[in-house]
């Protein structure tokens, strides 16, 4: 690997960590999403770095890409399992990185159960071995505490610009030979619940990636196409462009991007049986021996 390269990706997960540890303290009753995420993402920026994509602030049943809306009103219960996952990148090299916090203080175990599980994942990670052998060892530990894991959610290799490369890291046991190379960059992140173990869709989305820029005529889509030229795929949140674009019709502008297949939508997703849902998660190089975490 490049050794600036290397730098950036070291970069970004310093300011990753420092941003999650930092919003740990955030995690109180009443304090809305929309402000949360304003502040993480304030952080991010006011520590070197950009935004890799909108801060998730997901809880309870809720699993992954609840970004809040420009007019949000929720706010965190006093009895809510929060999790917040968020990522930071310096010049496209991604940290991604994210925790769960048990307001309610019933479910100690789970959240360990999860933790245990991304510290042994971890462990395993080295050149030449099989993700299904990472995903064996989280479904393992996190079985054996009395709960799932999710089986249709996986860690993901990054590249330079991209959160979810060619790679998936499953979370369960599953024939699937791939193996780890030297110089990937990873992000393992077990789901545990108290639930079915799967994840569906709901019809909410706020948050988009760019597929692919192509020939429009609404004027607010040609706006959007700018504005995302330096991004370029990393997904981005809608009330991101509010200031720059009336909000009715930017959201005329994202469906019609949408059908157009310019962009990709990401669905809030939400555990099938509405079982409450933990995430831990760490971004890490791979190294000849074994690997470098960049977030912790």
């Amino acid at each position: 690997m490049d050794k600036l390269d290397k730098e950036k990706y070291q970069q970004a997960g310093e300011i990753g960590r420092d941003v999650r540890e930092w919003s740990k303290t955030l995690i109180k009753p009443g304090i809305s999403f929309l402000d949360l995420a304003n502040k993480i993402e304030s952080r991010i920026a006011k520590l070197g770095a950009e935004i890799a994509f909108p801060v998730n602030i997901c809880v309870n049943d809720i699993t992954a890409h609840y970004a809040p809306g420009y007019r949000d009103e929720s706010v965190i219960g006093a009895n809510d399992v929060v999790t917040v996952d968020l990522g930071a990148h310096v010049d496209g090299f991604i940290s991604d990185t994210a925790y769960t916090v048990d307001l309610s203080g019933k479910h100690k175990k789970m959240l360990k159960a999860n933790q245990e599980a991304l510290d042994a994942a971890i462990e395993l990670v080295a050149p030449g071995v099989s993700v299904s052998e990472i995903g064996h060892r989280v479904q393992e530990l996190i079985i054996s505490a009395g709960y799932k894991p999710i089986e249709n959610l996986t860690g993901h290799e990054i590249k330079q610009y991209d959160l979810h490369a060619g790679l998936s890291i499953p979370n369960i046991d599953v024939p699937y030979d791939r193996k780890i190379k030297k110089d990937m960059i990873l992000a393992i992140e077990p789901f545990a619940t108290n639930g079915l173990g799967r994840v569906i869709e709901s019809p909410r989305t706020e948050i988009y990636s760019l597929i692919e820029p192509k020939s429009v005529r609404m004027n607010e889509a040609r706006i959007l196409l700018r504005e995302l030229a330096e991004r370029r795929k990393l997904p981005f949140a809608a009330r991101w462009f509010t200031d720059k674009i009336n909000p009715m019709r930017l959201e005329l502008a994202l469906r019609k991007m949408a059908s157009m297949k310019i962009l990709k939508t990401h669905p809030v997703l939400h555990e099938k049986e509405k079982g409450i849902v933990s995430q831990f998660e760490h971004t890490m190089i791979v190294t000849s021996s074994g690997c470098e975490v960049t977030t912790i």
